[in-house]
């Protein structure tokens, strides 16, 4: 489960790489770039939940 969360965070971390690349300055909310700045809060989102889920399994090892 442990392998599954890390593939899962660099997977994100890899989604956030090209949606930076598909970013235009100029126009950050219309075309590619709004899906972009989409992409790129939802896979923050995603390594901000899966570290919750590390941090509480860790927690319930300690507990056992």
């Amino acid at each position: 489960m442990k392998y599954l969360i890390y593939t899962i965070i660099f997977l994100a971390v890899v989604f956030i790489g090209i949606s930076v690349r598909s970013l235009d300055l100029d126009n950050l909310m219309e075309g590619d770039s709004g899906n972009a700045l989409i992409v790129i809060a939802a896979s923050l989102c995603v390594i901000v939940l899966m570290a919750i889920l590390l941090t509480s399994r860790m927690i319930a090892r300690k507990h056992k």
